[in-house]
């Protein structure tokens, strides 16, 4: 496929733009792309339209890790309302290089659950993420409350997380997991804290699902596309 027909657009969903080579990615066996974590996580996000819940693009996560700016990170976080939100899901990439657009090679997933004062890494490749993962923990911490709040949120690896079966599906986990702690945050009558979407996970992030998670996706993308 040449370049040209590899960036046509075929779907504006939200203020996300998909072109023809994201359906490529999602055919195949391939690295999920920012643009279709985007996508998912916006769709999600009209799923479950609580004010409580953010999905965090990973444009936006990416720039809250690597930040160089303590002033310029406060002003680009206001606007995410993060002291409003009780569950925000953040995707984390293992890329250190700012100017590099899309690089990494590993997705995972930080998740924050302000009832239980806790950020939860769930990464699918060994903890391969690990220090991405705080590290981002590390940036955004220190904002989650009001202006004059002491933040008393704790950082916690998930050793637990489903893993990955290939070197290829981290994406397909992130969106898998993100879907699973979601319904189990609507759903939960447990929103104390005592009680965390782990068991949710262990049941519903299997490799079967997360294998036709890229035929879910395609097959989205392809209705939302009839209806343009």
């Amino acid at each position: 496929m040449g370049k040209s027909a590899a960036d046509e657009k075929i779907l504006s969903y939200n203020d996300v733009v998909l072109r023809r080579s994201d359906l490529d990615i999602l055919s195949g066996p391939y690295y999920l792309n920012d643009r279709i974590i985007e996508f998912y996580f916006s769709l999600l996000s009209s799923s479950h339209p609580s004010e409580d819940i953010l999905l965090v693009p990973p444009s936006i996560a990416f720039w809250i890790t690597n930040c160089p700016d303590v002033d310029g990170l406060k002003d680009f976080l206001e606007p995410l309302k993060l002291p409003d939100k009780n569950l925000v899901i953040f995707p984390v990439n293992n890329n250190d290089d700012v100017s590099l657009a899309e690089g990494g090679s590993h997705w995972s997933l930080l998740a924050y659950y302000r009832s239980a004062n806790i950020f939860v890494h769930h990464d699918s490749n060994q903890q391969m993420n690990k220090r991405h993962a705080m590290k981002l923990f590390k940036s955004v911490v220190g904002y989650n409350g009001g202006p004059s709040s002491t933040s008393n949120d704790k950082y916690q690896e998930c050793i637990d997380t489903p893993q990955q079966v290939n070197g290829y599906d981290c994406g397909l986990h992130v969106t898998a997991t993100a879907r699973t702690i979601c319904s189990w945050y609507e759903s939960s009558e447990n929103k104390d804290g005592t009680d965390l979407w782990f068991s949710a996970l262990k049941e519903q992030v299997t490799p079967s699902v997360v294998g036709e998670m890229r035929q879910e996706i395609l097959g989205l993308i392809k209705d939302l596309m009839a209806k343009q």
